[in-house]
């Protein structure tokens, strides 16, 4: 069933906000927002840019706390180091990640990207704010783009343009830092360039890229290209908390006039909503594609509701069937659904990283090789093994047997001192006295130390004559 403001303009449905109707871009000029929400906002963005900026340089055991290197298949996150060999565990991360989001989205709408979506906090936060301090309102911005080209205009705009290069040729540096880690990021600037190309190309390509999305795109990042954005219309129900007008209260829409009685609604028709709307979009026709949750709307309704003495809240976070009935259910089957799935994730998640070694060894018996009995009354069987280091770091491991009671030979010496996500391999002899085979084969254990510490233990099968 359509809700009553849907019923009284759906129009709005049949066209693109960013988009006129010649085809062509409309670009937006919201007016600075201001206000109660926006203020939280502005100091959740300073603390996140905060954790952002300072990432790169927090180290856990000398090594940093966020590394995403893709390229050399190396990758931290919390410090927690995962190589090649678990690369397993770090897709189900990402699958408990994913889930998580789905399972917020659901409840809190698009609250992660209005408060915490690096793209929205640069922009909102960082650009526009410079945009305002350059170029003026948005008014000014409007006829400052019209006006020809003057010398007043020239210096406004090489001056905006010098900086936002400036800042993003400084967002790629810190987002290389994340992928390379700070360390390769400073050869670049201590050591000649030509040594260092490949990273250099990356901070130029990444410095275009953010010039570009934040200078040109903007706006079209949230509703053309992030997917995120663009499933909402799936993730999304009618007890979601999202930005809503409370058309119930606010209509039927008429302007205020002094003197005379009132019979509409609250909402005055100031279309202070609309001017402050970074996307562009009317918050009065309901959930849209287009909004990212930024409360703007919510600051200038509350400002208009209180210079006209109406109480606030008729733009606020709230539940579709909030305002329809007054019934705000946050937990409902679909949110418990995805709670036990992202339980599961994340308990499976916890054990495996418990349980996980910094060590892997692969022990087999040689390819065709039986067992040999030895003149002094003890059998041998032949072995090939790898051992993989799991860790960031080097590391000196000893094969040791536990059990039953033998003795290990390596044929040859086998360099075991291994270099971050090494490896070595190698052929041992494990001799056992026949008193200790009562059976073909028999369960053997070893260990795998660095020093004192037990790294990791694993079996394999000793075959004996019977």
């Amino acid at each position: 069933m359509k809700s009553t403001y849907e019923i009284y303009d759906d129009s709005f449905r049949d066209h693109y906000s960013a988009v006129n109707e010649e085809g062509k871009r409309n670009w937006f000029y919201p007016q600075k927002p201001s206000g109660f929400w926006h203020n939280r906002r502005a100091w959740f963005s300073a603390v996140a840019l905060t954790l952002l900026f300072a990432g790169p340089f927090l180290k856990v055991d000398g090594q940093p706390l966020f590394l995403f290197n893709v390229i050399e298949r190396k990758i931290i996150i919390f410090g927690l180091f995962i190589g090649p060999q678990d690369y397993w565990l770090f897709g189900l991360a990402m699958m408990s990640f994913m889930v998580f989001i789905v399972l917020f989205t659901v409840v809190y709408g698009r609250l992660f990207c209005g408060w915490a979506c690096p793209q929205t906090i640069f922009m909102e936060m960082v650009f526009r704010k410079i945009e305002y301090a350059i170029e003026g309102t948005h008014t000014q911005q409007k006829v400052l783009d019209k006006a020809p080209w003057t010398t007043d205009k020239i210096a406004k705009k090489v001056s905006k343009w010098s900086i936002f290069l400036l800042i993003s040729f400084v967002i790629a540096n810190l987002l290389l830092s994340y992928v390379v880690g700070v360390d390769e990021l400073k050869k670049i600037i201590t050591e000649p360039l030509s040594e260092h190309w490949s990273l250099f190309g990356g901070v130029v390509g990444f410095t275009a890229v953010f010039y570009f999305v934040f200078a040109w795109a903007r706006d079209q990042v949230c509703t053309v290209i992030c997917p995120y954005g663009r499933l909402q219309g799936v993730l999304l129900d009618r007890n979601s908390m999202v930005v809503a007008y409370d058309y119930k209260r606010g209509e039927p829409r008429e302007k205020l006039h002094k003197g005379q009685d009132r019979n509409a609604g609250d909402c005055i028709s100031c279309q202070q909503c609309v001017v402050v709307c970074p996307t562009g979009i009317d918050i009065r026709n309901g959930t849209q594609m287009e909004c990212i949750n930024c409360t703007a709307c919510i600051d200038a309704c509350d400002h208009m509701m209180d210079k006209v003495g109406f109480p606030r809240g008729l733009i606020r976070y709230a539940s579709e069937n909030s305002i329809a009935d007054g019934t705000n259910r946050l937990i409902t089957p679909r949110v418990i659904g995805y709670s036990v799935v992202l339980a599961l994730l994340w308990g499976v998640l916890g054990f495996m990283v418990a349980t996980r070694t910094d060590t892997e060894t692969t022990l087999f018996r040689a390819p065709g090789t039986t067992y040999i009995e030895n003149s002094d009354g003890t059998v041998s069987n032949l072995y090939t093994f790898k051992i993989f280091n799991k860790t960031n770091h080097p590391i000196a491991p000893t094969l040791k047997l536990e059990s039953p009671q033998g003795t290990l030979r390596f044929a040859g010496k086998p360099d075991l001192a291994l270099d971050p996500v090494g490896m070595s391999e190698g052929t041992l002899f494990v001799t056992l006295p026949k008193s200790e085979l009562n059976k073909r084969k028999t369960d053997v254990k070893f260990s795998v130390y660095q020093g004192d510490k037990k790294m990791e233990e694993f079996k394999t099968t000793f075959i004996a004559p019977q």
